[in-house]
This record gives structure tokens, sequence and C-alpha cells, in this order.
């Protein structure tokens, strides 16, 4: 049997981005009330969850690989207990630009996972708010939806200019890609 997933970049997507730092701690990871009602939607229609994200403070060490996994094992713990929702897995770069081939843009995490859980990537989407993200879905196989302001046409499948705009128009999204499939057509 093969999953279809919804792959999900981390910072400025499922929490609130540090900007041009990084969450070097669990205290500073806020996670966006968007994204948790994304995540239930997503699920609910059938999709596996995946969240897809750099981590390049552990590279250039303002944080551990450690701190990092404790950070995720904190944000399941509480999408299970406050949310009731699972994600299927988290998948980590931690490595510095040019040094790898999973660090976004390139594919890689999302094949590794693809390959580990059985993922169709034709079926699979890749959210994310960086044309980086884009362009790795789009290098794997996914469909692609770009979320924020500067979003642009061409750069991703779908582009929406918020979180909250992301949560009210997931659903429409994923069932109208799934009745073009079954049609034989195109999103």
């Amino acid at each position: 049997m093969t999953l279809k997933c919804v792959f999900f970049d981390r910072d400025g997507i499922v929490n609130q981005s540090p900007g041009a730092g990084y969450v070097e701690r669990w205290e500073d990871f806020h996670l966006l009330p968007e994204f948790v009602d994304t995540l239930r939607i997503v699920t609910e229609l059938g999709y596996s969850a995946v969240i897809i994200t750099n981590q390049r403070g552990v590279a250039r060490g303002c944080m551990t690989a450690e701190t990092v996994a404790d950070i995720h094992r904190r944000l399941r713990v509480m999408l299970k207990e406050q949310h009731r929702l699972d994600l299927l897995d988290v998948r980590v770069c931690p490595h510095d630009v040019g040094v790898c081939d999973c660090r976004k843009p390139k594919p890689g995490m999302i094949l590794e996972a693809a390959r580990l859980h059985g993922i169709d990537l034709s079926q699979s989407w890749m959210i994310g708010d960086s044309p980086g993200d884009a362009e790795a879905g789009r290098a794997a196989g996914c469909r692609t939806i770009l979320v924020g302001e500067k979003a642009r046409p061409g750069m991703a499948d779908v582009l929406f200019d918020s979180m909250a705009n992301l949560r009210s128009g997931i659903a429409e999204v994923l069932t109208r890609n799934v009745a073009n499939k079954e049609q034989g057509g195109t999103p």
C-alpha cells in the first residue's frame, strides 16, 4: 500500500518563523494555530503528514542535533495530546550549504521519507514558504504550494498569501487534485 502525503516545511509553516535566526530551544518554538487546523484537514482527507526542515543552525553550532530532535519530540507530543493529531515523520537536514543531498532545495529528505514510508510522490504535496521548498517538492515529483506574500506565479502549483488562507483553501486544493486525477486532468 502506498501513502499520499503532505510534506510541510517547518519554520514559517508549522511554527512562527524565527526570522534570520534559528529556533534554538523549545521555548522559542511557537506552533501556528493555522498549521494545526491545516494538519487536521489534511489528515481528514486521508493524507499522511511529514515535516521536512533544513536546520543549518546545527552545522553552525547554534544548537545541537539533540536539541532539534527534542523540539520535534515535544511538537509531536503536543500535537497528539492537545490536538489528537499525528505526524508520520519529521526529516531534518542539519548540514551546511553544499555538503549534502538532503538540504532543500534538493529533494533528499522527501525522497528518503517516501522510501521509508511507501509514499506515492505523484499523489503528494510539498507546502513551504520559500522557492527552495517548492523546488525540492517539484524535484521529488510532488505538487507544490507556496505560502507568503513573496510567493509569485510560476514558483509553485498553488499560491496562498498567508497561513490563514492556506487553512481556508487546502481542502479545495486537495479534493480538486483528487477529482482531476480521477478524470485524467491536472489541477
